[in-house]
């Protein structure tokens, strides 16, 4: 089955309208605001996004010079994310909100125009389209959570997350390589409530391995937006529970996760 470019984009744009209606009623000062990531007020949260939606334009429509300035941006470090973040602390709240609009409109409408199995450099490995728009909204909801928790606002969960479960799922084996480990060869089974009712699943019926829960609490758990102690996902067996451990659904070095609710360590 061929990929629903226009409905990925069209998810994409609304989870956009989502974050966007978090961000224009905040004063001034909101944007300092402290977030979940450590060192990064709501203010970083979004010159993360805008930068990164440019670039992913860049990679689409100026491939060689993505490549020269992810070059650039590499010399920085690996944790290249914080030198983004520093570069961007002096813009004032309505440039960061209008670079980010901007930004994402630029990336939806060329997005939009492309064939999804369009080969694009990235920071790594090159992706296909319909996997960048996959992973911009990946990031969109997740950062976004991250904006949320600063504000303490609770978001509805929609059935956009089955995009991020579904990258959950497909950087299985990513995730344990990201850390240094052999991916385990058994299969796992994972079956999540969706929030209409309905069952989410992935892998063979009758593996030995299982994971289960809500799709919202599987989807905080591989953008490490929650710690798998303050989630109801539940694991069954060896392979399903240390993927658990190292579940990682976005690229780059390991995350620190984040700690139990209670700032205890996990038994």
């Amino acid at each position: 089955m061929g990929v629903d470019m226009a409905g990925l984009v069209a998810d994409l744009a609304a989870e956009s309208s989502e974050l966007t209606a978090l961000l224009v009623p905040l004063a001034p000062g909101d944007w300092d605001r402290p977030t979940p990531a450590d060192g990064w007020a709501i203010r970083d949260q979004v010159s993360h996004l805008a930068y990164f939606d440019q670039t992913a334009t860049m990679a689409a429509t100026d491939p060689d010079r993505f490549r020269a300035e992810a070059a650039r941006l590499a010399e920085r470090g690996p944790v290249f994310t914080e030198a983004v973040a520093a570069d961007h602390r002096g813009l004032a709240p309505g440039e960061l909100l209008a670079w980010l609009g901007q930004a994402r409109k630029d990336y939806l409408r060329t997005f939009a125009g492309l064939d999804p199995a369009t080969r694009l450099p990235w920071y790594g490995p090159p992706m296909s389209a319909a996997s960048s728009v996959t992973a911009r909204l990946m990031e969109t909801w997740a950062h976004g959570q991250d904006i949320a928790d600063a504000l303490g606002v609770t978001r509805p969960a929609t059935g956009r997350l089955r995009h991020i479960a579904h990258l959950g799922v497909s950087t299985r084996g990513f995730s344990f390589l990201n850390n240094g480990q052999p991916a385990p060869e058994a299969p796992v089974r994972v079956e999540l409530a969706a929030p209409d009712g309905t069952v989410w699943s992935w892998g063979p019926a009758d593996a030995a391995d299982l994971i289960q829960g809500e799709a919202l609490d599987f989807c905080l758990l591989v953008t490490q937006r929650r710690h798998r102690l303050d989630t109801g996902v539940r694991a069954t067996g060896p392979a399903a529970s240390a993927w658990l451990e190292v579940a990682q659904a976005f690229a780059g070095p390991p995350g620190p996760g984040r700690p139990p609710a209670g700032g205890g360590l996990d038994d």
